[in-house]
């Protein structure tokens, strides 16, 4: 494998997507290793774009079969990236992108080291709920899930190289750039 390998992770509804979609489209050697979830598909995604829409028995098999590079249960659903999607990039000298939690940050880590993981905080836990409420996807005893979450999830920032609180959207989107373009062969998988 010669590619770098990339991880973003933060709680739900900290711009994740929003700063990995807007990294990708700036950074074209960069390609998002799009991951499997049990969750149904929000209004918009698409099988394949956003995520790999599974069932859980088809899920439950896969991981059964370690065919997962990291996997967690989160939010009632299971999320997973497939082993062989990260390597077949990677063997082709892709950098790579993965947008997952700090459980499969945990987890990728351990089985690549050298994989480059960056946490995005929230500025506060009440901006977070604002974010999680004005993005309309969930009702309220599922934002106040996600917040008391995220919590628990924020305790797990310092696993990680660097840790960028998205207060102001371009100033994160340029430090999540300046990471990629600076980081040195350390990071080579």
């Amino acid at each position: 494998m010669s590619g770098r390998l990339f991880i973003v992770s933060g709680p739900s509804g900290v711009g994740k997507s929003a700063l990995c979609n807007s990294l990708l489209q700036q950074c074209p050697d960069l390609k998002l290793c799009i991951s499997c979830t049990t969750r149904v598909p929000r209004p918009g995604e698409t099988d394949g774009r956003e995520y790999h829409f599974l069932g859980t028995e088809d899920f439950v098999s896969q991981r059964d079969q370690g065919l997962f590079l990291e996997w967690a249960h989160v939010h009632s659903n299971m999320y997973g990236t497939r082993q062989r999607d990260v390597e077949d990039m990677l063997a082709a000298d892709r950098d790579v992108l993965l947008e997952i939690d700090w459980q499969g940050a945990r987890q990728v880590a351990q089985k690549i080291p050298l994989a480059v993981r960056v946490f995005i905080l929230p500025p506060s836990l009440d901006e977070l709920r604002r974010r999680l409420i004005s993005r309309g996807q969930d009702e309220m005893d599922v934002v106040n899930v996600r917040v008391a979450a995220a919590q628990q999830e924020m305790a797990h920032a310092g696993e990680a190289h660097y840790q960028i609180i998205n207060a102001n959207f371009d100033e994160t989107l340029n430090s999540l750039e300046n990471i990629f373009t600076t980081v040195e062969p350390l990071a080579k998988v």
